[in-house]
Protein backbone atom coordinates (compact mmCIF):
# COMPACT_ATOMS: atom_id res chain seq x y z
CA UNK A 1 0.00 0.00 0.00
CA UNK A 2 1.19 3.29 -1.32
CA UNK A 3 1.24 6.00 1.37
CA UNK A 4 1.31 9.72 1.12
CA UNK A 5 5.03 11.28 2.36
CA UNK A 6 6.10 14.84 2.22
CA UNK A 7 9.36 15.98 3.22
CA UNK A 8 10.23 17.93 6.07
CA UNK A 9 10.57 20.97 4.31
CA UNK A 10 7.09 20.84 2.72
CA UNK A 11 5.86 20.04 6.18
CA UNK A 12 7.64 22.83 8.30
CA UNK A 13 5.72 25.21 4.88
CA UNK A 14 2.68 24.24 5.28
CA UNK A 15 2.46 24.28 9.09
CA UNK A 16 4.39 27.99 8.67
CA UNK A 17 1.61 29.12 6.21
CA UNK A 18 -0.81 27.61 8.42
CA UNK A 19 0.24 29.38 11.57
CA UNK A 20 0.02 32.67 9.20
CA UNK A 21 -3.26 32.24 7.71
CA UNK A 22 -4.72 31.83 11.54
CA UNK A 23 -2.76 35.01 12.99
CA UNK A 24 -4.73 36.78 9.90
CA UNK A 25 -7.90 35.50 11.12
CA UNK A 26 -7.10 36.08 14.39
CA UNK A 27 -6.21 39.79 13.66
CA UNK A 28 -9.66 40.54 11.69
CA UNK A 29 -11.55 39.08 14.40
CA UNK A 30 -9.78 41.90 16.72
CA UNK A 31 -10.36 44.30 14.38
CA UNK A 32 -14.00 43.51 14.17
CA UNK A 33 -14.81 43.59 17.47
CA UNK A 34 -12.76 46.65 17.96
CA UNK A 35 -14.80 48.68 15.54
CA UNK A 36 -18.04 46.93 16.96
CA UNK A 37 -16.85 48.67 20.56
CA UNK A 38 -16.40 51.72 19.10
CA UNK A 39 -19.83 51.59 17.12
CA UNK A 40 -21.45 50.74 20.66
CA UNK A 41 -19.75 53.53 22.15
CA UNK A 42 -20.82 56.10 19.31
CA UNK A 43 -24.16 55.30 19.83
CA UNK A 44 -23.92 54.99 23.16
CA UNK A 45 -23.01 58.61 22.90
CA UNK A 46 -25.50 60.21 21.15
CA UNK A 47 -28.10 58.39 23.11
CA UNK A 48 -26.22 60.41 26.02
CA UNK A 49 -26.62 63.61 23.90
CA UNK A 50 -30.56 62.74 23.07
CA UNK A 51 -31.17 62.32 26.89
CA UNK A 52 -32.24 58.64 26.52
CA UNK A 53 -32.19 55.90 23.53
CA UNK A 54 -33.75 56.57 20.52
CA UNK A 55 -37.57 55.96 20.95
CA UNK A 56 -37.15 54.75 23.84
CA UNK A 57 -38.96 55.52 27.59
CA UNK A 58 -36.41 55.05 30.40
CA UNK A 59 -38.10 52.84 32.82
CA UNK A 60 -40.17 50.70 30.49
CA UNK A 61 -38.16 50.52 27.65
CA UNK A 62 -41.45 50.12 25.22
CA UNK A 63 -40.77 53.13 21.90
CA UNK A 64 -42.78 55.64 22.81
CA UNK A 65 -45.43 56.85 19.52
CA UNK A 66 -48.73 58.48 19.44
CA UNK A 67 -51.06 55.26 19.34
CA UNK A 68 -48.92 54.50 23.03
CA UNK A 69 -49.57 58.17 24.22
CA UNK A 70 -53.72 57.21 23.44
CA UNK A 71 -52.86 54.19 25.55
CA UNK A 72 -51.55 55.95 28.18
CA UNK A 73 -53.73 58.62 28.43
CA UNK A 74 -56.51 56.60 28.43
CA UNK A 75 -55.61 54.86 31.90
CA UNK A 76 -54.96 58.50 33.34
CA UNK A 77 -58.63 59.07 32.10
CA UNK A 78 -59.73 56.14 33.96
CA UNK A 79 -58.09 57.30 37.23
CA UNK A 80 -59.62 60.54 37.07
CA UNK A 81 -62.44 58.91 36.84
CA UNK A 82 -62.60 56.96 39.37
CA UNK A 83 -60.97 59.75 41.47
CA UNK A 84 -64.43 62.39 40.76
CA UNK A 85 -66.66 59.21 41.29
CA UNK A 86 -65.51 58.65 44.85
CA UNK A 87 -65.56 62.34 45.77
CA UNK A 88 -69.31 62.76 44.79
CA UNK A 89 -70.58 59.27 46.11
CA UNK A 90 -68.82 60.44 49.59
CA UNK A 91 -68.47 64.08 49.50
CA UNK A 92 -66.67 66.07 52.12
CA UNK A 93 -69.04 69.23 51.85
CA UNK A 94 -72.46 69.33 49.67
CA UNK A 95 -72.40 68.89 46.42
CA UNK A 96 -73.38 72.68 45.97
CA UNK A 97 -70.41 73.91 47.92
CA UNK A 98 -68.61 71.97 45.64
CA UNK A 99 -70.11 73.12 42.61
CA UNK A 100 -69.85 76.82 43.56
CA UNK A 101 -65.69 75.85 45.06
CA UNK A 102 -64.92 74.30 41.75
CA UNK A 103 -66.66 77.04 39.39
CA UNK A 104 -65.00 79.57 41.44
CA UNK A 105 -61.39 78.28 40.91
CA UNK A 106 -62.50 78.52 36.89
CA UNK A 107 -63.58 81.57 37.02
CA UNK A 108 -60.86 83.04 34.86
CA UNK A 109 -61.85 80.39 31.76
CA UNK A 110 -65.32 80.41 32.11
CA UNK A 111 -67.25 82.19 29.11
CA UNK A 112 -69.96 84.47 29.39
CA UNK A 113 -71.97 81.39 27.75
CA UNK A 114 -71.40 78.57 29.74
CA UNK A 115 -74.36 76.45 31.42
CA UNK A 116 -76.13 76.81 34.28
CA UNK A 117 -74.82 74.39 37.24
CA UNK A 118 -77.66 73.34 39.82
CA UNK A 119 -74.90 70.91 41.56
CA UNK A 120 -75.97 67.72 40.63
CA UNK A 121 -74.45 64.74 41.15
CA UNK A 122 -73.32 64.36 36.87
CA UNK A 123 -72.40 68.06 37.10
CA UNK A 124 -69.98 67.82 40.13
CA UNK A 125 -68.50 65.04 38.68
CA UNK A 126 -67.77 66.06 35.15
CA UNK A 127 -66.48 69.47 36.60
CA UNK A 128 -64.88 67.45 38.98
CA UNK A 129 -62.60 66.23 36.06
CA UNK A 130 -62.26 69.35 34.20
CA UNK A 131 -60.68 71.35 36.92
CA UNK A 132 -58.27 68.17 37.54
CA UNK A 133 -58.05 67.97 33.81
CA UNK A 134 -57.01 71.69 33.93
CA UNK A 135 -54.36 71.47 36.66
CA UNK A 136 -52.80 68.95 35.16
CA UNK A 137 -52.54 70.32 32.03
CA UNK A 138 -51.47 73.73 32.85
CA UNK A 139 -49.61 72.63 35.91
CA UNK A 140 -47.78 69.30 34.74
CA UNK A 141 -48.22 68.94 31.25
CA UNK A 142 -47.75 71.75 29.53
CA UNK A 143 -45.07 73.13 31.89
CA UNK A 144 -41.48 71.60 32.34
CA UNK A 145 -41.62 69.74 35.35
CA UNK A 146 -38.36 68.19 35.74
CA UNK A 147 -37.29 69.65 39.68
CA UNK A 148 -39.17 70.28 42.45
CA UNK A 149 -38.75 73.53 42.48
CA UNK A 150 -41.55 75.30 40.60
CA UNK A 151 -39.54 78.74 39.64
CA UNK A 152 -37.06 76.36 38.11
CA UNK A 153 -39.58 74.32 36.08
CA UNK A 154 -40.93 77.56 34.77
CA UNK A 155 -37.25 78.26 33.77
CA UNK A 156 -36.76 75.78 32.48
CA UNK A 157 -40.35 75.85 30.05
CA UNK A 158 -39.08 79.35 29.07
CA UNK A 159 -35.77 78.35 27.91
CA UNK A 160 -37.40 75.10 26.09
CA UNK A 161 -39.71 77.86 24.24
CA UNK A 162 -37.19 79.93 23.39
CA UNK A 163 -34.72 77.13 22.17
CA UNK A 164 -37.36 75.66 20.04
CA UNK A 165 -38.45 79.15 18.36
CA UNK A 166 -34.71 79.09 17.18
CA UNK A 167 -34.07 75.51 16.16
CA UNK A 168 -36.57 72.48 17.03
CA UNK A 169 -34.28 69.88 16.34
CA UNK A 170 -32.04 71.62 19.61
CA UNK A 171 -35.11 72.02 21.32
CA UNK A 172 -35.51 68.23 21.02
CA UNK A 173 -32.23 67.24 22.29
CA UNK A 174 -32.85 69.57 24.92
CA UNK A 175 -35.78 68.20 26.26
CA UNK A 176 -34.73 64.97 26.14
CA UNK A 177 -31.29 65.31 27.95
CA UNK A 178 -32.86 67.65 30.56
CA UNK A 179 -35.85 65.04 31.53
CA UNK A 180 -33.09 62.11 31.95
CA UNK A 181 -32.04 64.08 34.56
CA UNK A 182 -35.45 64.92 35.92
CA UNK A 183 -36.86 63.86 39.76
CA UNK A 184 -39.22 60.61 39.75
CA UNK A 185 -41.92 61.88 40.92
CA UNK A 186 -43.15 64.82 42.66
CA UNK A 187 -42.73 65.83 45.75
CA UNK A 188 -45.48 66.78 48.38
CA UNK A 189 -44.35 70.63 48.67
CA UNK A 190 -44.32 70.30 44.82
CA UNK A 191 -47.40 68.46 44.24
CA UNK A 192 -49.37 70.78 47.16
CA UNK A 193 -47.58 73.98 44.56
CA UNK A 194 -49.12 72.77 41.69
CA UNK A 195 -52.96 72.32 43.54
CA UNK A 196 -53.02 75.67 45.29
CA UNK A 197 -52.27 77.91 42.08
CA UNK A 198 -54.86 75.69 40.24
CA UNK A 199 -57.92 74.39 42.36
CA UNK A 200 -57.30 76.50 45.99
CA UNK A 201 -60.70 76.68 46.69
CA UNK A 202 -61.91 73.01 45.78
CA UNK A 203 -58.47 72.10 47.85
CA UNK A 204 -60.04 73.69 50.99
CA UNK A 205 -63.45 72.40 50.42
CA UNK A 206 -61.45 68.84 50.65
CA UNK A 207 -59.39 69.55 53.85
CA UNK A 208 -56.66 69.78 51.86
CA UNK A 209 -56.56 66.30 50.48
CA UNK A 210 -54.51 65.59 47.68
CA UNK A 211 -56.70 63.44 44.76
CA UNK A 212 -55.46 59.84 44.96
CA UNK A 213 -57.32 56.98 43.69
CA UNK A 214 -56.67 53.67 44.54
CA UNK A 215 -53.41 54.25 46.84
CA UNK A 216 -51.64 56.13 44.00
CA UNK A 217 -51.52 59.80 43.49
CA UNK A 218 -53.19 61.36 40.12
CA UNK A 219 -50.44 64.15 40.41
CA UNK A 220 -47.71 61.44 40.38
CA UNK A 221 -49.89 59.77 37.50
CA UNK A 222 -50.04 62.67 35.81
CA UNK A 223 -46.01 63.54 35.97
CA UNK A 224 -45.26 59.75 34.77
CA UNK A 225 -47.55 60.58 31.42
CA UNK A 226 -45.55 63.93 31.52
CA UNK A 227 -42.35 62.36 31.23
CA UNK A 228 -43.28 60.16 28.74
CA UNK A 229 -44.13 62.29 26.37
CA UNK A 230 -41.51 64.51 26.81
CA UNK A 231 -38.28 63.02 27.86
CA UNK A 232 -38.41 60.22 25.17
CA UNK A 233 -37.61 60.31 21.37
CA UNK A 234 -41.08 59.55 20.01
CA UNK A 235 -41.72 59.31 16.28
CA UNK A 236 -43.00 63.09 16.08
CA UNK A 237 -38.99 63.59 16.05
CA UNK A 238 -38.83 67.65 16.53
CA UNK A 239 -41.92 68.13 17.66
CA UNK A 240 -43.36 68.64 21.32
CA UNK A 241 -46.91 67.74 22.86
CA UNK A 242 -49.11 70.51 24.54
CA UNK A 243 -52.13 69.86 26.50
CA UNK A 244 -55.78 71.51 26.18
CA UNK A 245 -58.72 71.98 27.77
CA UNK A 246 -61.80 73.69 26.29
CA UNK A 247 -63.42 76.44 28.23
CA UNK A 248 -66.79 76.11 29.57
CA UNK A 249 -69.64 76.98 26.89
CA UNK A 250 -67.29 77.42 24.33
CA UNK A 251 -68.69 75.99 21.05
CA UNK A 252 -68.07 72.14 19.90
CA UNK A 253 -64.99 71.37 17.55
CA UNK A 254 -65.10 68.32 15.78
CA UNK A 255 -61.92 68.40 15.46
CA UNK A 256 -60.63 68.41 18.88
CA UNK A 257 -63.23 67.54 21.03
CA UNK A 258 -64.73 64.01 21.60
CA UNK A 259 -68.40 63.66 22.72
CA UNK A 260 -68.19 61.09 25.68
CA UNK A 261 -72.31 61.14 25.57
CA UNK A 262 -74.71 61.89 23.31
CA UNK A 263 -75.50 64.98 22.03
CA UNK A 264 -79.05 66.10 20.77
CA UNK A 265 -78.06 69.43 19.78
CA UNK A 266 -75.61 68.37 17.75
CA UNK A 267 -77.71 65.28 16.18
CA UNK A 268 -80.66 68.28 15.14
CA UNK A 269 -77.85 70.25 13.92
CA UNK A 270 -77.59 72.82 15.68
CA UNK A 271 -74.59 74.20 17.74
CA UNK A 272 -73.82 72.53 20.84
CA UNK A 273 -71.66 74.38 23.80
CA UNK A 274 -69.16 71.98 26.34
CA UNK A 275 -70.46 71.65 29.38
CA UNK A 276 -67.29 70.28 30.86
CA UNK A 277 -64.08 68.73 29.60
CA UNK A 278 -63.60 65.99 31.42
CA UNK A 279 -60.03 65.04 29.69
CA UNK A 280 -57.33 67.29 28.21
CA UNK A 281 -57.28 66.73 24.75
CA UNK A 282 -52.81 66.85 23.02
CA UNK A 283 -51.64 68.61 20.02
CA UNK A 284 -48.22 68.06 19.05
CA UNK A 285 -46.31 71.01 17.89
CA UNK A 286 -43.81 71.45 15.28
CA UNK A 287 -42.85 74.01 13.04
CA UNK A 288 -43.18 74.07 8.94
CA UNK A 289 -41.53 73.95 6.33
CA UNK A 290 -38.89 76.94 6.07
CA UNK A 291 -40.37 80.09 3.56
CA UNK A 292 -37.69 82.18 2.52
CA UNK A 293 -38.40 85.82 3.87
CA UNK A 294 -40.81 84.57 6.56
CA UNK A 295 -40.89 83.22 10.11
CA UNK A 296 -41.77 79.06 9.63
CA UNK A 297 -45.36 78.42 10.36
CA UNK A 298 -46.22 76.75 14.27
CA UNK A 299 -48.11 73.73 13.44
CA UNK A 300 -50.64 72.11 15.94
CA UNK A 301 -51.67 68.73 14.94
CA UNK A 302 -54.49 67.11 17.52
CA UNK A 303 -53.27 63.99 18.68
CA UNK A 304 -55.90 63.00 20.82
CA UNK A 305 -59.19 65.21 21.03
CA UNK A 306 -60.33 66.62 24.30
CA UNK A 307 -63.08 64.73 25.72
CA UNK A 308 -66.40 66.98 26.29
CA UNK A 309 -69.65 66.62 27.94
CA UNK A 310 -71.91 68.65 26.03
CA UNK A 311 -73.87 70.81 27.47
CA UNK A 312 -77.44 69.66 26.72
CA UNK A 313 -76.38 66.16 28.36
CA UNK A 314 -75.02 67.99 31.60
CA UNK A 315 -78.03 69.95 32.05
CA UNK A 316 -80.48 67.40 31.03
CA UNK A 317 -82.15 70.60 28.54
CA UNK A 318 -81.86 71.34 25.20
CA UNK A 319 -82.86 74.92 26.05
CA UNK A 320 -79.61 77.30 25.66
CA UNK A 321 -79.33 78.71 29.52
CA UNK A 322 -79.33 82.38 29.73
CA UNK A 323 -77.21 82.64 32.74
CA UNK A 324 -74.12 80.89 34.50
CA UNK A 325 -73.70 80.11 38.35
CA UNK A 326 -69.89 81.36 39.31
CA UNK A 327 -70.69 80.94 43.20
Amino acid sequence: MQQDVVSGEQYRYALTNFRIAHEKVEEQRAQLEEQERQVAQLRARIALLEGGSAGVVGKSGNSVDDFSIKNAAAQLEKMINRWASDIVRSPPVSLIDLCGAILNDLASTITETAPRYDGSSIQVQSLLRHIISETISEGIINCLVVTNSPEANDQLTRIHEHIFVRDPTIASVWRRQTYSAAVDSCSPDMTASVLVEHMPALLKCMDGALPTTGGKSIIDAAYDFSRMIHGSHASSGDAFYRAFVPELGSTLSPRQNELVKRCMRSEAGNIDRVGATVFPGLVKVSKGPAIPGQEPEIIQTVVRRAQVICECALTGSSIPPSASMLA
